[in-house]
């Protein structure tokens, strides 16, 4: 396909692309409070002028409205405030699908990792209608792999991963009626140091590749990265790079809700997004997991930010 008719198809680092910013303030699929405010967070330490000075087109869409826990019971505990997890799903879902519908590059801003519902299945249904499948680069501490029956918390965000492999709660798996969003063999895991002792077992079934932090420490991130890219590209359209700030290590990224210690560097970070840049396979981005009250003085937005541009072309020279 032409590349000025529809630039949503890659991000390569030495041409401009229309990005359409999308806010999810979502923070119902975990108990610590402020992870909402992660995408005013991303937008204060100045996300939007970042892309700009890179030569894109950036539109803003605000921000998708959320409930708050407050406004309702959380339902079942295996899996709480599923309800209105699966209802802002749908509608991230619908609001990517029509970004990439109008040649537009989707930027979610989480949120909770549960955000990555609604991201992958919009992204996954643009490309399922023109009889393509996409990748994912999921890049965190945590497998995210857990299903009502097995998460020891009934979190939602423990449990995103599975949605898009096709596994949990109908309401999250069957948006657009379909499942899985990705094929398994498609899904790359990245930075892996946190998994739950029943998740360890759905993870080493469900046929995604996984690399561990040690992994990294063995390979190398350039190595790591030149698998993972390849292994999530492979016959695909492209792929949707899903980052959970909490990947990193908390001294660079103390932000989050659930820092681990020994999580990869600021440099392995920042190679990693440059050379999905250099990919030219990135369909859509995903930046989630950034609590500012737990920040120091905006430390982990900015970060992101950082992030964010080298994975849409930064470079150093």
């Amino acid at each position: 396909m032409d590349w000025e008719v529809f630039v949503a198809h890659s991000v390569p680092g030495d041409r401009t692309v229309k990005i359409r910013i999308l806010g999810v303030p979502l923070d119902l699929g975990q108990e610590r409070r402020g992870v909402d405010m992660g995408p005013s967070a991303v937008r204060a330490a100045g996300l939007n002028q970042a892309l700009k000075n890179l030569g894109h087109q950036v539109e803003d869409a605000g921000n998708v409205h959320v409930r708050l826990p407050e406004e309702q019971h959380f339902g079942d505990r295996r899996a709480k405030y599923l309800k209105e997890i699966a209802e802002t799903s749908q509608e991230v879902a619908q609001r990517v699908y029509q970004t990439l519908e109008a040649g537009y590059f989707p930027l979610s801003l989480g949120g909770d990792h549960s955000v990555a519902v609604g991201t992958q299945a919009g992204v996954s249904n643009f490309y399922q209608r023109r009889k393509q499948s996409i990748g994912c680069l999921w890049i965190d501490a945590h497998a995210d792999m857990n299903t009502p029956e097995s998460s020891p918390s009934g979190n939602v965000h423990g449990m995103p991963l599975a949605a898009s492999l096709g596994h949990g709660p109908e309401s999250l798996t069957k948006i657009f009626g379909y499942s899985p969003k990705i094929p398994p063999q498609r899904c790359v895991l990245i930075g892996a140091r946190a998994l739950d002792s029943r998740e360890r077992r759905y993870v080493k079934k469900s046929g995604i590749n996984v690399f561990t932090m040690r992994a990294i420490d063995e390979l190398g991130m350039r190595s790591v990265m030149e698998k993972s890219i390849a292994l999530a590209g492979d016959g695909t359209a492209g792929f949707v790079v899903s980052f959970d700030v909490d990947v990193v290590d908390p001294d660079e990224a103390p932000g989050v809700g659930t820092p681990v210690r020994g999580g990869i560097t600021y440099r392995e970070a920042h190679l990693a997004m440059e050379m999905v840049s250099d990919s030219r396979k990135m369909v859509a981005f995903e930046l989630v997991e950034i609590n500012p009250i737990l920040d120091v003085m905006n430390k982990t937005a900015i970060l992101g930010v950082g992030l964010v541009s080298s994975a849409l072309g930064k470079k150093i020279l």
